[in-house]
């Protein structure tokens, strides 16, 4: 055991269904110690009438009764643990998927989605050792020695009072040794984090590595990390054992300290021949659970570090603001207050906002208005800033210092009916799922899942008609590559999109746009990642005559470095080392406020 807590209590609010698991374990553990109590003096009236030749049948089947009923209630106590294993795993892994959507792309960056996706399959699959092997056995340390000590106290009073001195050396021990555990747990746990990130990565990456010839070096670099993990795990075992071995030596010198005197009183006759063992029969049964529950946290501790880390990772609450509460664009709004999202044809606004990742600032202090059905095109070299830009507007990105408004005309005023989309001091109240409902999004490399073309597309608007689908196809100038497939939009597509090219992968992001936008309202925003870089000629030409339908008449910001869609473009604002300045109007169009 150790100072990590045995039992989470944010496990009882994420999890309802916990709280009648425990119950049931609770009156398991209760009825377990009276069949201890029952079972051992039961046994102790069948062996002393034994001894005097004589047979008491009433004691054995009592006893008998007893072992069948234990029987029964391990089974029992088993099947409330795999089912509570079992919905904690589940609502878990919702939840941190839940936290994934809810936080987005931005909050997965560095050795985070490794975290997750460890923690989502070998890290929650270790809380089978915590809730079928522990947490019984932790109820039972507690029910089990306090029915024992009743026992023997109206029993033999100095034998109970032997049991209640040595009863806490086990959890002073286990502590002692579980610190060191927790600590070489921890190191496991960070080990195997590392491991499951880089692979992850390394799999994703695998045509590069393979086509720089890296793949065999990122094999040892996986083998070597694989063997650090290895020796971490072999270093928490070599505790356990330790732990278990102590464990056992103090509860044989527990019970050798009852057993010696109660012998001694026997032979002087201070003690009948029952009373002796019935005292000798429950003394071990009053260390068994601790000790158990001593040995099988150490198995479950990974299961708990990865629990606390699940936990966590995807709690609902924001760190410096009080629990359940939101920030909305008056300030705080109480828990469960809902702020509609603002209509997308309304004027955005971004106020002095900065984007600090820590190693590079993406933008520095933009003040920028976007007003209804402009058209504006985003350049700067990579890594200026501009997609960090678009994902403000998506919700993705959280700034450092300002805000994201939608709402009034000018810049830097306010009016009654701004609301804020992002803001730096927290969560704004703003559904975000509505808001982005209302988006068209074009990303510079479209992801495409293991799926048909059709329910590729469908991502635009999940419940739309195959004729919307098929509208959005044509708008998309994507005939020719559905003419040309086997199935047609029923066409199961590879993992990422494998067997399109660049181009056609591109053209099914735009019928996905053109899609949200036939379902979005009136006058959606429209959000570009430079949809025709790394396109040949031609394919640039199609994809381009889409993008010109597509944001035809609506609010758009388009990033782009190809002069074609330049021409699309109202006005053109260029970002550098993050900042956003404005270069030239393409077209007449209101003055749109850019400063450093």
């Amino acid at each position: 055991m150790s100072n990590r807590r045995p039992f989470d209590p944010r496990l009882l609010r994420r999890v309802p269904a916990t709280r009648r698991h425990l119950a049931v374990l609770g009156l398991l553990g209760v009825g377990a110690a009276a069949l201890i109590i029952t079972q051992a003096t039961a046994l102790a009236t069948v062996l002393a009438e034994a001894i005097h030749g004589r047979l008491d049948r009433a004691a054995l089947a009592v006893f008998v009764a007893t072992v069948a009923a234990r029987a029964g209630l391990v089974w029992a106590q088993g099947v409330v643990a795999a089912r509570s294993a079992a919905a904690v795993k589940a609502a878990l892994r919702v939840d941190l998927l839940d936290a994934v959507g809810r936080r987005g792309p931005g909050w997965l960056a560095g050795q985070r989605a490794g975290t997750i996706a460890t923690l989502t399959g070998r890290g929650l699959d270790a809380l089978d050792a915590y809730f079928t092997g522990y947490l019984p056995q932790l109820v039972l340390s507690v029910t089990v020695p306090i029915a024992v000590l009743a026992r023997l106290t109206f029993a033999d009073w100095s034998s109970a009072l032997i049991v209640a001195v040595t009863l806490p050396l086990i959890p002073i021990f286990g502590a002692l040794l579980g610190w060191q555990a927790q600590a070489a747990t921890e190191r496991q746990w960070r080990r195997l984090s590392r491991l499951g990130g880089h692979f992850l990565d390394m799999v994703a990456g695998l045509p590069t590595l393979r086509a720089f010839g890296r793949a065999r070096a990122q094999v040892d670099v996986v083998r070597r990390m694989a063997d650090g993990h290895r020796r971490a795990t072999m270093s928490t075992l070599r505790i356990a054992f330790l732990s278990a071995l102590v464990l056992e030596l103090v509860a044989t010198l527990s019970v050798a300290l009852v057993a010696v005197p109660i012998g001694l009183r026997l032979l002087g006759g201070g003690l009948t021949l029952q009373t002796a063992l019935l005292v000798l029969l429950l003394t071990p049964e009053a260390y068994l659970p601790l000790r158990a529950a001593g040995s099988r946290f150490h198995a479950s501790m990974e299961g708990l570090t990865a629990l606390d880390e699940a936990l966590t990772l995807s709690t609902r609450e924001t760190p410096g603001a009080g629990p359940g509460a939101t920030t909305t664009a008056r300030g705080t709004a109480a828990a469960g207050e809902s702020v509609p999202a603002p209509a997308p044809d309304a004027a955005i606004r971004l106020e002095s906002v900065t984007v600090d990742y820590g190693r590079t600032i993406a933008l520095r202090d933009v003040s920028l208005t976007i007003r209804p059905g402009e058209r504006i095109a985003v350049v700067g070299p990579s890594g200026a800033g501009k997609s960090t830009l678009l994902g403000l507007l998506l919700g993705f990105v959280t700034p450092t210092d300002g805000r994201v408004v939608v709402g009034g005309a000018e810049a830097r005023s306010a009016s009654p009916g701004d609301q804020i989309l992002v803001d730096a001091a927290g969560p704004t109240g703003v559904d975000l799922d509505a808001w982005r409902g209302r988006i068209a999004w074009v990303p510079q490399r479209a992801h495409l899942f293991a799926a048909s073309l059709a329910d590729n597309i469908r991502l635009g608007h999940p419940d739309a008609p195959a004729d919307a689908v098929r509208r959005a196809v044509r708008a998309a100038n994507l005939d020719d590559v559905v003419a040309g497939l086997p199935d047609g939009l029923d066409t199961l597509l590879g993992e990422r999109g494998h067997g399109l090219s660049s181009g056609q992968r591109q053209r099914v992001a735009l019928a996905r746009a053109f899609l949200r936008v036939e379902f979005a309202g009136p006058a959606p925003l429209i959000l570009l990642d430079e949809p025709t870089a790394r396109l040949d000629g031609a394919a640039e030409a199609v994809v381009l005559d889409a993008t010109r339908r597509l944001v035809a008449g609506r609010t758009a910001l388009l990033v782009a470095h190809r002069p074609a869609l330049l021409r699309e473009a109202d006005r053109v604002l260029r970002v550098d080392d993050g900042r956003v300045r404005e270069l030239t109007a393409v077209r007449p169009a209101p003055d749109v406020v850019a400063t450093a």
